[in-house]
């Protein structure tokens, strides 16, 4: 294949926020270099080889669009550390506040001695999410902690057991969290057996649903649920709005808002899993809404506290307050930390207006990316929101997942100095989150160099 020029638009080249590093792909050494190859050999000799590393260029700095590996090269972050550093990797409110509070004290659990700043998080929460009905939240570490909790909310308030999630969901790596993940390998092949009552429905993938319609690609949902399991069994529905790991996969419009009034209707809480869509990544505050929905329960996590461990439930106050007290907690959920990153970092969201920013980034995404398809037909498809882009691999004869292909290209761009990442229920899906602290320019030699690693092969 040739190679794509792909067009340009509109240059901003400041990032917003973080240390003053150069904005350059730099490459000193090929990636990995020779001192990330000898921390990978100490990798493998102390670190369990469970836990895998996707390009193992070990990292010393890093701001606004750049990460500088041990060896000095200077990498393109489209990744975010998988949508987490939405703020920038050291966003200087940030720092600030994270060094204010260690000054203070590092922690004293917040069911033994509680303090204010858990509180002004969840405030920040119960205004920012979807909906202006009375809300409550919770504080926990991980995205997987959050949504088991807010399984615990369902199931405490409704009397009822069975969990619905869908085909290409993922939601963590933990007992439940595998349970209503859908792909196998790696997530959870060898790990069962697995929490029970989850049960499964068909998704909404325009890509391969052959011209359904999301209320008809709902109506099929439905139909499944409730012959295989019945409403009257039902805790809970969860999905995310825009699936992540699963592919990027935006359903059909109409499909989101049929499955919550079905929901309503039926005494089943709709959980909407945003860990991966909050917090400005999609063009919006919250995926959701794009939709104009406004689930029961919201999970959050990842771009919460610019990096820090941080992830919460925020839903309706009747639903939260179901569990007995003592029934919801944990030893660091809301550390003080993390939660002086947190409002740091909705700070930052809100007076840098990342909400914009993210829609800039995917109108040049969406430009970009587009012409690259309408140049090579093995790109299936183009889909996301925002600053959450993905591209689909095929084979053109076919339409079939093509994942060796897409392994190949990422691999292609990891050693030109470009951070992608895959993903997709067939691995035959290429991510695109960058920081919303990139400055233009580097979005453009990234995405040119992902097109390049494309037309070569």
């Amino acid at each position: 294949m040739t190679t794509v020029d792909l067009p340009r638009v509109s240059v901003t080249d400041a990032p917003l926020g973080g240390p003053s590093l150069p904005q350059e792909r730099r490459l000193v050494t090929a990636i990995p270099g020779p001192k990330s190859q000898a921390l990978s050999a100490r990798k493998t000799a102390a670190v369990s080889a469970g836990v895998g590393v996707a390009l193992p260029a070990y990292i010393v700095a890093a701001g606004g669009g750049v990460l500088i590996d041990a060896d000095d090269n200077s990498l393109i972050d489209l990744g975010s550390g998988i949508a987490v550093t939405g703020v920038g990797n050291s966003a200087p409110r940030v720092v600030a506040a994270v060094a204010a509070q260690l000054a203070q004290f590092t922690h004293t659990c917040f069911t033994v001695s509680p303090y204010d700043s858990y509180i002004e998080v969840a405030e920040a929460l119960n205004r920012l999410t979807p909906g202006d009905h009375l809300k409550r939240t919770a504080l926990f570490n991980s995205g997987a902690e959050a949504v088991e909790n807010a399984v615990k909310f369902a199931r405490s308030f409704t009397g009822k057991q069975a969990v619905v999630a869908f085909d290409h969901a993922y939601h963590g790596r933990t007992t439940l969290t595998m349970a209503l993940t859908a792909k196998n390998v790696p997530y959870k092949d060898g790990f069962g057996p697995f929490a029970p009552e989850v049960y499964r429905a068909p998704m909404s993938y325009p890509l391969r649903d052959g011209g359904l319609n999301g209320v008809e690609a709902a109506k099929r949902a439905i139909l499944q649920v409730e012959k295989q399991v019945g409403a009257g069994n039902m805790a809970a529905m969860i999905l995310e709005p825009i699936q992540g790991e699963g592919g990027f996969i935006v359903p059909a419009p109409g499909f989101l808002p049929t499955l919550l009034e079905w929901c309503h209707a039926n005494n089943v809480v709709f959980i909407a899993d945003e860990v991966q869509t909050g917090f400005a990544r999609t063009g919006d505050m919250f995926a959701s809404n794009h939709e104009g929905i406004v689930p029961d329960l919201i999970v959050l996590a990842k771009g919460i506290a610019g990096g820090l461990p941080l992830s919460a439930v925020t839903g309706r106050a009747d639903i939260m307050d179901a569990p007995k007290p003592g029934g919801i907690g944990g030893t660091y959920g809301g550390n003080p930390l993390a939660c002086a990153a947190a409002l740091a970092t909705i700070e930052s969201y809100e007076s840098d207006n990342l909400v914009n920013r993210a829609r800039e980034i995917g109108a040049i995404m969406t430009e970009r990316l587009g012409a690259l398809q309408q140049a090579d037909a093995r790109i299936g498809e183009v889909r996301g929101r925002g600053a959450l882009m993905a591209i689909e691999i095929v084979d053109p004869a076919t339409g079939e997942p093509d994942a060796l292909l897409t392994g190949r290209v990422a691999a292609a761009a990891h050693a030109q100095g470009v951070i992608v990442l895959t993903c997709g229920t067939y691995g035959n899906v290429i991510r695109f989150l960058p920081p919303l602290s990139i400055p233009d320019h580097l979005l453009f030699e990234g995405l040119q160099v992902v097109a390049d690693a494309l037309g070569a092969l």
